[in-house]
């Protein structure tokens, strides 16, 4: 895990928000929620930067979508 590979990440999960067809709401908040337990594994571990880490992983709450689900 490094930034480069959250960045892709955050990045890829605005561009399904923008070119959303059909609800994915609920599927957003998985995607953010595996990459924020992710990133706290790979923090948990030692990766190296762990600060920019967690600065890329936490831009997922700018992303526009709704945070709950049945």
């Amino acid at each position: 895990m490094n930034v480069k590979i959250v960045r892709a990440y955050v990045n890829g999960m605005k561009k399904m928000v923008r070119n959303e067809i059909i609800n994915l709401d609920p599927q957003m908040h998985i995607f953010e929620d595996k990459l924020h337990q992710d990133v706290l594994k790979a923090i948990a571990n030692g990766a190296e930067n762990p600060e920019k880490l967690a600065k890329e992983a936490l831009k997922t709450f700018d992303i526009k979508f709704s945070r709950w689900y049945e």
